[in-house]
């Protein structure tokens, strides 16, 4: 891959029929919130033509707040490729979910590992089931239920988290692929010693695989934006893929350029010059 560059865009390139942007660090900015321009910027490209797909580790319920603040339902990408939320008819497109005999060996395997892993995961399409003592974002309260691991292993899992006290993500996500890597795929969305683990073969990347077929999109036709290890499958499937310029070292190897920060709005920045739209809309 040639080294991402800041270099602007290229006029002689032809604009692209698919935009997928991560969320988290990459459109959602200052304040946990999607700008203004933002929303303007990506209503704009939508308006001539693009297909605009939201690509996120977040599950489909914690996606309220953002359609608000864009003011638009687009189509989305969820909890790092096992879903795919249908926008027009406002219901799940397709769901690709761990199994409860997946779940149980993965919690299984990473405990002898770690004595002290606690686990997480999103179920069904509202609840969270946790192990006692894992750290429950404010956001999620009130679907959020302790539960012993018998409980949290027995139903389809759409995204298994995990934390290893003592251990960074980057460090706790190696021991997870070299331990259950051919049960799941295994991706760290932060620096908060966290792993999140979907089906094997499941990740944001392969979901735009199958999204951009279904609407005869071609990847070199699609421009991705993110900031995470997370979002390196889908960077690397675009055939135009830019990072934030606060993306992690991994994610920068694997986009061809760099835009502004997440809380400079880099999205708006770079959408704004690939499609001559005015600066600073509204």
């Amino acid at each position: 891959m040639t080294p991402p560059t800041d270099s602007g865009v290229e006029p002689a390139r032809r604009l692209p029929r698919l935009i997928a942007t991560d969320l988290d660090g990459t459109l959602v900015g200052a304040d946990c919130a999607v700008s203004r321009r933002s929303a303007l910027v990506l209503s704009r490209v939508a308006a001539m033509g693009a297909v605009i797909v939201l690509v996120t580790g977040r599950p489909l319920r914690r996606l309220a707040r953002i359609f608000a603040e864009l003011g638009a339902r687009y189509t989305a990408i969820c909890a790092n490729g096992s879903v795919v939320y249908d926008a027009i008819g406002d219901l799940p497109r397709s769901c690709r979910p761990l199994e409860p005999a997946q779940v149980r060996e993965v919690c299984r395997r990473l405990r002898e590992r770690g004595p002290h892993v606690v686990f997480a995961a999103e179920v069904g399409f509202g609840r969270l089931l946790h192990s006692p003592g894992w750290p429950v974002h404010s956001d999620d309260r009130e679907v959020a239920f302790p539960v012993g691991l018998e409980a949290l292993t027995g139903t389809q899992v759409l995204k298994l988290q995990a934390r290893a006290p003592g251990l960074d993500s980057d460090s706790f996500n190696a021991l997870v692929t070299d331990t259950v890597g051919d049960l799941v795929e295994a991706t760290r969305p932060g620096y908060e010693g966290l792993v999140e683990m979907t089906r094997r073969g499941v990740t944001k990347g392969s979901a735009l695989t199958v999204l951009a077929s279904e609407l005869d999109i071609r990847p070199e036709d699609a421009l991705a934006f993110g900031d995470m290890p997370s979002d390196i499958s889908m960077l690397r499937w675009a055939g135009r893929s830019v990072v934030v310029a606060n993306a992690h070292p991994e994610a920068r190897a694997a986009a061809h350029e760099i835009t502004s920060s997440n809380v400079d709005d880099g999205v708006a920045v770079y959408l704004e010059r690939l499609f001559d739209l005015p600066k600073r809309l509204g």
